[in-house]
């Protein structure tokens, strides 16, 4: 058996006694740092106050003025608090240094820590919750809201609305039941729940404040029931769902012809491409914000004196490069005349669908010189 001296016996001991020391203070403030995150936020501040407060009195105590007035005071707890130390400010007695040392230095490393630690706490948290489709939008308005995902239509949704670049600056939320987070964090909002038919839900949606929904859902049963649900809310968005069948398009608008629905149109497509070759080319364009010229609409405002379609059509292609397409008296289309006649009327209230490069609003447009 090795025995060692005495000398290095001696400072073995002192070593790890030491290491102990360091230890148990780690775990010392561990524990303190663990219980005041377990605190509320008025506590939490509410401690951090009253240490602040009672700092500032040990200071004054100790009788060190230059470090009592409210900016002096503030620049000098929070650095000796972050440990940063800057030294242009410090205790110039012996009770001053003592009350630092033991008082101010651990007490505010242990509570800034906290609040800062309780804070990014609270901003991962909120940020998860929003990956995982738990928040809660329902202060939300003048929204766009998704109704349901597909890995390939709903990214070409976003893609075309934000590619829209005049738009009206609307938030565009996700809601769907698939178990999957955010696909597009950069670009939605999202809600994720078992049932998208639970008025829970839909409520978290803030669709009762939304400006539009789309439902887009897989299968047509699901897209009946979640626009029924949604329109039981008495929302005022303007509300369009696609379905496969015509039949279910029937049944939705006997009970809520407020919807505007669409169709598998691709058969119409086919047969006026063999017709005339190109044509899903320009309805493709007609659409799609991402390529060349697209159709808008635009509603006249209150107040308009009134004009003819011929006027009107001079009018958008001398002033914005722009084509009027048509006319319709209501924003569902239900009553649209595309390309009326020159002298029919155009009169306010009424909705102008046009094709031009990018959205024309309306008060670029100037009414009064028609």
């Amino acid at each position: 058996m090795t025995v060692l001296p005495v000398s290095k016996c001696y400072y073995r001991l002192r070593y790890f006694h030491g290491e102990n020391e360091l230890d148990f203070l780690k775990t010392t403030l561990r524990f303190f740092h663990h219980q005041f995150l377990r605190l509320s936020w008025l506590a939490l501040v509410l401690v951090l106050m009253i240490h602040v407060l009672l700092s500032w009195y040990l200071m004054y105590l100790a009788g060190e003025q230059e470090l009592l007035s409210p900016v002096q005071w503030f620049y000098f707890y929070i650095t000796t608090s972050t440990t940063v130390g800057y030294g242009d400010l410090s205790p110039a007695s012996e009770l001053g240094r003592f009350f630092a040392a033991l008082f101010i230095l651990p007490g505010g490393v242990i509570l800034l820590a906290a609040l800062l630690g309780k804070l990014s706490s609270f901003f991962i948290t909120s940020w998860r919750k929003g990956m995982q489709g738990l928040g809660d939008y329902s202060q939300l308005t003048d929204h766009i809201v998704i109704v349901g995902w597909n890995r390939y239509h709903t990214p070409k949704m976003v893609e075309l609305i934000y590619g829209d670049s005049r738009r009206e600056n609307r938030k565009v939320l996700l809601c769907t039941s698939q178990e999957i987070e955010n696909p597009l964090p950069e670009q939605l909002l999202f809600i994720r729940g078992e049932s998208l038919n639970d008025s829970a839900i839909i409520q978290r949606t803030g669709v009762e404040n939304a400006a539009r929904v789309i439902v887009f859902r897989e299968g047509d049963d699901r897209t009946l029931a979640t626009c029924l649900s949604i329109a039981a809310t008495k929302t005022r968005a303007h509300i369009v769902a696609w379905f496969e069948s015509r039949e279910m398009v029937a049944l939705l608008q006997s009970h809520c012809p407020q919807i505007e629905c669409h169709s598998n149109i691709s058969m119409e497509l086919l047969v006026r491409s063999a017709q005339d070759p190109g044509s899903s080319r320009v309805q493709q364009q007609l659409l799609s914000t991402l390529v060349g010229p697209t159709q808008y609409s635009v509603r006249v405002p209150d107040g308009f004196a009134g004009t003819t379609f011929g006027r009107l059509l001079e009018f958008f292609k001398v002033h914005h490069e722009a084509i009027a397409l048509g006319v319709a008296e209501s924003a569902m289309g239900d009553d649209l005349r595309l390309n009326p006649a020159s002298n029919d009327r155009v009169e306010a209230g009424q909705v102008i669908y046009y094709m031009a490069a990018q959205r024309i609003h309306c008060n670029e447009i100037q009414w009064e010189k028609f």
